[in-house]
């Protein structure tokens, strides 16, 4: 019997259609399967729960399904632990994002670049790596399937500091090969790509026609010239300047990739992520959590002018579930590749993977070799190998062998619960542009975020 843990099961908008995936595999589901759903928030639990069983009686899987609030029991003798964690996301998230603002560092948002990022991923790496911990106890040969952000700081922590084979998974890259199809007019299914980098900050190296092998690039730089600026500015205007001065085609968009770079902000305007007036006070205190914002043409201006905040708020365009099932009644599939991966160790079908967060090992040579880098890969029973690629453009990798530097400080912050390290990682990343307020900095974001930090001295 094949055993999937799954991590975060509770979370009512990717719980459900994660484990529907899983159902949805035949191939998974006749050799014998057991799916354990875990989350400490019970009443999402039992929902989860509660569709899975309806999904697996429907499609007639005679899957085990169970549930349950102790992580242990979930992951002891797994072969696979899917990971999808954030402790009440909003409310830390507008610390990340404006606490470094208010000492004037102009990040973008600070999701998994920026000086908020580095909170962000210490409060999960604390988290993920006592899951990790206890894997090598109770199912030391499981790989864990990664959804939490900042994938590749919480991968690289994992990958250096325990013996788990993690892999880190997002749908960025799948992003850019939509802007791409679009922008080219041509058929997703007919584009090939090759891109690599780090999470939320990738570049393609190779964009064809599948079909005839033509090279897509001089046609996508005609396009591109031609194209008026305002056009889907707050998307693909920075990422259109950086196609023109280091010349590959970065995704998934210009409020990713923008916060790795100190002077995105002349693209985007991160002054309106989670949106509030200071004087009333600050979100963490009063619980009036504001509605993120991640793309601006996308906000939707026509709404009730009287707020209700008694209800669950979401980001813009998010609704409180994803759809599960098409008009016919037939289930639908998330897209991620999760399933995929699972599938191909179990049955040793050979499987391209388009994007995967795992160690470089040499997959871009001229990163570092420990680097948790974003990269096309391989997959079948013996795990998951990057492929090999071209060195990435000098622009572009001396940019990310920065971050290469603030991820390994970080890492080394977290195990050696250095106040020292994490203060180093600050201060050479990218926006910060003073020491006193640096530190400033440091000091709140430590207080305010006590409760979830791990302890640094």
């Amino acid at each position: 019997m094949i055993k999937v843990a799954y991590i975060g099961a509770g979370s009512l908008q990717f719980g459900p259609i994660i484990v529907q995936d899983i159902l949805l595999n035949e191939q998974l589901c006749s050799r014998g399967l057991e799916i354990y759903l875990m989350d400490i928030e019970k009443s999402h639990l039992d929902h989860v729960h509660s569709h899975a069983t309806y999904v697996n009686e429907k499609l007639k899987r005679n899957a085990k399904i169970v549930s349950g609030t102790n992580r242990d029991d979930a992951i002891r003798n797994a072969d696979f632990v899917i990971c999808a964690l954030e402790k009440d996301r909003n409310v830390y998230w507008s610390q990340d994002f404006h606490i470094p603002r208010k000492y004037g560092f102009k990040q973008v948002y600070g999701e998994n670049g920026g000086v908020g990022s580095l909170f962000h991923a210490l409060r999960n790496i604390k988290v993920i790596m006592e899951l990790a911990k206890a894997m090598e106890d109770l199912c030391p040969n499981a790989l864990l399937l990664n959804f939490s952000n900042p994938e590749h700081k919480i991968c690289e922590a994992v990958t250096r500091l325990t013996n788990i084979k993690a892999v880190g998974l997002c749908h960025g890259v799948f992003m850019g090969r939509e802007q791409l199809s679009e922008l080219l007019n041509i058929p997703l299914h007919e584009l090939q790509t090759k891109a690599c980098g780090i999470n939320h900050f990738t570049w393609f190296q190779e964009i064809k026609n599948k079909s005839t092998g033509e090279n897509l690039y001089p046609r996508l730089r005609e396009i591109e010239q031609k194209g008026d600026w305002l056009a889907k500015w707050h998307e693909l205007a920075l990422g259109r300047i950086l196609f023109r001065r280091f010349g590959l085609w970065p995704s998934p968009a210009s409020n990713h990739y923008g916060e790795y770079i100190r002077w995105a902000e002349e693209f985007v305007i991160p002054q309106l992520q989670f949106f509030y007036d200071p004087y009333d006070g600050h979100p963490w205190e009063n619980n009036q959590i504001p509605e993120g914002v991640y793309t601006v043409d996308r906000v939707d201006y026509d709404r009730p002018w009287n707020k209700d905040w008694s209800k669950k708020l979401l980001p813009v365009g998010s609704t409180e579930e994803i759809v599960l099932e098409n008009e016919d009644g037939s289930f639908k599939s998330s897209g991620e590749i999760a399933t995929l991966i699972m599938e191909s160790m179990v049955t040793g079908h050979k499987q391209w993977l388009e994007a995967v967060n795992i160690p470089n090992k040499g997959a871009i040579p001229n990163l570092p070799d420990d680097l948790v880098v974003e990269v096309p890969a391989y997959c079948d029973a013996a795990g998951i190998q990057g492929i090999q690629l071209e060195p990435i453009p000098e622009g572009i990798a001396a940019t990310i062998r920065l971050h290469a530097s603030i991820h390994q400080l970080l890492v080394e912050a977290y195990s050696e619960k250095s106040k020292d390290k994490l203060l180093q990682a600050i201060l050479i990343e990218p926006t910060v542009d003073s020491y006193r307020n640096a530190v400033d900095m440091c000091n709140e974001m430590l207080e305010l975020q006590k409760e979830v930090l791990p302890a640094l001295h």
